[in-house]
């Protein structure tokens, strides 16, 4: 099934569940979900890594510096990283708990326990997050957006993203956010087009009550 063919299927099966679903993705319209599947896993876990907790202003600022270390290449090797000073890499604007996780990523890749792209592409899903979340730093937030984003995984739910919870508050009206666990349960009728759903939760708008 092609990609087009995947999104409106899940588009359809959604729009079912209840009116105020059907209304959020005929207001939305089609999913423009966009993996970025020429990603490394490693490069992926930077990536995150860097924007964790920051507004996506500040990470795209931080990443720009970071690169700029690195120039004539479009991202640096684990090798590269590691032959960095933490000096020069704190001047990125990286915390030191961030400096640490970023340094424990690329080791870990020399060491082959962050695995290549077609490594983790194998892996359970499950399987991928047990392995990496081993890792300093490195949560299951960061694991589930390697899922989404770098291993086009189209039934994951990051059960624990802000925007997922606070994104089903709004479009359902209600006072507070589901919690973790009551996410895991409610989206278990998304599946097995969690990805998409979480793709539209994160566009709800925040006028909704």
């Amino acid at each position: 099934m092609s990609k087009h063919a995947f999104y409106t299927e899940a588009q359809t099966y959604l729009a079912a569940m209840d009116p105020q679903w059907a209304a959020h993705i005929e207001a939305v319209g089609p999913c423009l979900h966009q993996p970025k599947p020429t990603r490394d896993p490693y490069q992926a876990l930077v990536r995150a890594i860097a924007y964790q907790q920051l507004h996506a202003k500040a990470g795209d600022a931080i990443l720009g510096r970071f690169l700029a270390l690195y120039p004539g290449c479009g991202f640096p090797s684990p090798e590269q990283v590691l032959a960095t000073t933490p000096e020069q890499l704190r001047g990125c604007g990286f915390s030191a708990s961030k400096l640490a996780t970023i340094q424990g990523i690329a080791k870990a890749r020399v060491e082959g326990r962050v695995p290549d792209y077609q490594q983790a592409s194998v892996l359970e899903d499950e399987a991928l997050v047990e392995r990496l979340i081993n890792l300093r730093g490195v949560g299951r937030w960061t694991v589930e957006m390697l899922l989404i984003y770098t291993l086009e995984r189209m039934d994951i739910l990051p059960a624990d993203d802000f925007g997922v919870r606070e994104g089903y508050r709004r479009l359902q009206g209600l006072e507070t956010q589901p919690t973790r666990r009551q996410m895991i349960d409610l989206g278990k009728r998304w599946s097995p087009y969690r990805t998409v759903a979480a793709w539209y939760l994160w566009r709800v708008p925040a006028k909704r009550v």
